[in-house]
């Protein structure tokens, strides 16, 4: 039983929660729902319109009041009298408005100022970084430079010092032959 009274008690949650609010108060004043979809509550007429995909729409209209003993409301057509501005009202305001005029242009020069100095300093930052990156490449290439010289002529040196061991080898094999031939002949 409690099974089946939780079931209920969730299928009804799942409805109420798909109904909107005014169709629910309707079903509670109304158990029989009206075939035209139009509700009428007091002064209010309430129309149902088609149900779309993402909920249902309602037409609400007010019924003007019917009764006669109670008196319409006055509606104010007068503005306010405007007060008289005498000329030196007028010349005060206006020079109050130039005076915040020439402020708010102060303040925007002194931003604009501000902002300028501020991409000064940035450039030279930027061209004290290259400047000091070229220095650093430039030191770094000619380093590269004196090693690989330094590297060659040692190399070359090498090389010269084997080419003179290899020709005072050959000058003595020759003399060794020399002497050999000269002692068999």
């Amino acid at each position: 039983m409690s099974v089946f009274l939780y079931l209920c008690v969730s299928a009804y949650t799942d409805k109420i929660k798909e109904m909107s609010m005014l169709s629910l108060l309707c079903s509670c004043f109304y158990a029989q729902p009206h075939l035209n979809g139009l509700h009428h509550f007091g002064d209010l007429e309430v129309k149902s319109l088609n149900k779309r995909a993402s909920g249902q729409s309602f037409e609400v209209i007010l019924k003007a009041d019917q009764s006669p003993d109670k008196p319409q409301p006055q509606l104010l057509a007068t503005t306010p009298p405007k007060r008289e501005v005498s000329l030196g009202e007028l010349q005060r305001r206006l020079e109050a408005a130039e005076e915040r005029r020439k402020s708010q242009e102060a303040v925007v020069l002194k931003q604009l100022a501000e902002k300028r100095e501020h991409e000064r300093d940035v450039l030279h930052k930027a061209r004290e970084e290259n400047n000091n990156f070229s220095k650093m490449a430039e030191e770094k290439l000619n380093y590269k430079m004196e090693v690989i010289k330094e590297n060659r002529e040692a190399y070359l040196n090498a090389l010269k010092q084997r080419l003179r061991e290899k020709e005072a080898h050959a000058a003595e094999v020759r003399r060794n032959k020399e002497l050999q031939a000269d002692l068999s002949g």
